[in-house]
């Protein structure tokens, strides 16, 4: 899920972060017009010709108050098939709640068993001061700082309107104990068909690390909604061992129409 969830964050990394980052951290208000409490987006993951797995982001019926926070508690989840277990079992899951007014994490929990590797995380942040407290460590971070899936909902909130193909952006994002930096480019606008119909898309190319799981620094592109809804309707990935594929198979509680769907 960890690899999934990296694909849905640098489909976004963020228009306008840099003016964004000038202010301060008190007097930010994102209008969030993108989506709400109740939405759920559901995903399936092939590798290769192989169905693989399912994914699940959930934003919760009900905001909580976290550090005197109103803020949207999220949950993504993601499991292999039971079919594809015996080659590599995934249970996977990871909450955000994410401050409403300034669209930034207050608290992270990570749960994952990965091939039998297990391990789970807390992340407090204190966006004030710069600083997050993961499992009992601190360390000093960004402005704005994101964790891995308050990233994907953070750069929902943006303008791509006046985007050009060519365009690169980056956010900042903690994890595993250090900031990323992940950058990706505006490849411009076409429509998409699925099993859910035919859309209008827009095009994102991450700029991936060569060598350690991609062949080249453009072997992965993000298909997003070319709506008010900007959800991502297909991921494909070529890797050093074959391709990955991770498809919306399912949405539902959308903030706005999803007019982005043709026919």
């Amino acid at each position: 899920m960890k690899k999934l969830l990296f694909l849905l964050a640098f489909v976004f990394t963020a228009t306008g972060m840099a003016s964004l980052e000038a202010q301060e951290y008190a007097v930010r208000n994102i209008h969030n017009k993108a989506f709400k409490e109740g939405e759920v987006l559901t995903f399936k993951l092939h590798y290769g010709f192989i169905n693989a797995g399912i994914g699940e982001l959930r934003v919760m019926d009900k905001s909580v108050k976290v550090a005197g926070k109103a803020c949207l508690h999220v949950v993504a989840t993601g499991r292999t098939l039971s079919s594809f277990d015996w080659i590599y079992k995934v249970r996977d899951r990871y909450e955000t709640y994410i401050d409403e007014q300034a669209m930034v994490p207050m608290k992270f929990v990570r749960d994952v068993y990965e091939g039998g590797y297990v391990f789970k995380d807390k992340y407090v942040f204190d966006q004030q001061t710069n600083k997050v407290n993961a499992n009992g460590e601190y360390f000093e971070v960004p402005h704005y700082v994101q964790d891995i899936v308050s990233s994907f909902y953070f750069a929902r909130t943006l303008d791509f309107r006046n985007t050009r193909k060519g365009d690169t952006f980056q956010v900042p994002m903690f994890l595993d104990k250090e900031t990323h930096h992940f950058k990706f480019r505006f490849m411009g606008r076409t429509t998409l068909d699925l099993d859910k119909g035919k859309f209008k898309v827009m095009i994102f190319m991450p700029v991936v690390m060569k060598g350690r799981v991609f062949k080249n620094e453009e072997d992965l592109t993000v298909y997003v909604s070319d709506d008010d809804n900007k959800i991502p309707l297909q991921i494909k990935a070529n890797i050093l061992i074959g391709s990955v594929k991770m498809t919306l198979t399912d949405y539902s509680g959308l903030k706005n129409p999803m007019t982005s769907k043709i026919d």
